[in-house]
């Protein structure tokens, strides 16, 4: 495989804050990778890092570069999506395409126009008269219409509704990510993306506190609904976590045997929510 995105010991401080503290990860080509923290848990800091826009102390390359001092070459290779809008308002939706192809040498223009074609964007509007959605999908043509190898989504779906929302991740998929690519997403709608990453990262006050593939998140961490003549034995088993609602009771295991859990009730997949609130409540 191909490190991407390799980090050792990523570290950014503002005075005595430390917006990240010895960060180590690495991250492969043809990976999509969700980086999943409560607000100002560092996450955007590590992204402005990636993309070049901050100095840090530590080890930082992406696509071979450092970012901070050679970013005109680095961003050739990456594209960007944040959760505002970063088209002007004044410029019209044909004219977003026209400057685009000016700056950028490895922008497809006809490819663009391909991805617009199944929208309801109109050529002829400014982009003050889009709608969210429509910025966001004109947004979306625009990045993949260029042969990047690395795309950061910062929490991209940010006030669109669920329709544009899974859309806009279905395109994602289906028109742009292959195995030459890696794709790094921020967002706080977790159980919306779990689906289609290969591995998610979780981080908390400027330190990694869990990095894993969703292979191995899905095979040893799982979630007991358990009979109620079966509560105490299931309890003896030593859970990570204990849960009640509704009157019941609920218990999260890791590596445990799922054979052995079915003795006492139903046995589940956890979802990456439970696992981040389970991991960062610190209990």
């Amino acid at each position: 495989m191909t490190n991407y995105i390799s980090a050792q010991n990523l570290t950014k401080s503002y005075g005595d804050f430390k917006a990240l503290k010895d960060v180590s990860i690495s991250i492969e080509k043809g990976q999509i990778v969700g980086l999943i923290g409560a607000n100002g848990a560092g996450k955007t800091t590590m992204i402005n890092a990636i993309l070049g826009l901050t100095s840090f102390e530590g080890e930082l390359s992406v696509m071979g570069y450092d970012p901070y001092t050679e970013r005109n070459k680095l961003m050739k290779d990456v594209c960007f999506i944040s959760d505002v809008a970063t088209l002007p308002k004044w410029i019209k939706v044909s004219q977003v395409l026209q400057f685009v192809e000016g700056v950028h040498p490895k922008f497809n223009r006809e490819k663009a126009l391909g991805f617009l074609s199944g929208t309801s964007i109109p050529m002829d509007k400014k982009v003050a008269q889009l709608s969210k959605g429509m910025v966001v999908q004109l947004h979306l043509a625009l990045i993949m219409a260029i042969d990047a190898k690395i795309l950061v989504l910062d929490e991209p779906t940010l006030g669109l509704d669920i329709l544009y929302r899974k859309t806009f991740y279905d395109q994602l998929l289906e028109d742009y990510f292959d195995e030459e690519r890696t794709i790094l997403i921020t967002t706080h709608q977790v159980d919306e993306i779990e689906n289609i990453l290969t591995d998610v990262i979780f981080i908390r006050e400027g330190e990694i506190m869990y990095n894993a593939s969703m292979d191995d998140t899905l095979a040893t961490w799982k979630v007991l609904d358990p009979s109620p003549e079966h509560v105490e034995a299931a309890r003896s088993l030593n859970p990570y976590r204990e849960m009640k609602s509704l009157g019941r009771v609920s218990f999260i295991y890791n590596n445990q045997d799922r054979d052995t859990l079915k003795e006492f009730g139903d046995v589940k997949r956890l979802s990456l929510s439970d696992l981040f609130v389970t991991l960062m409540s610190g209990e």
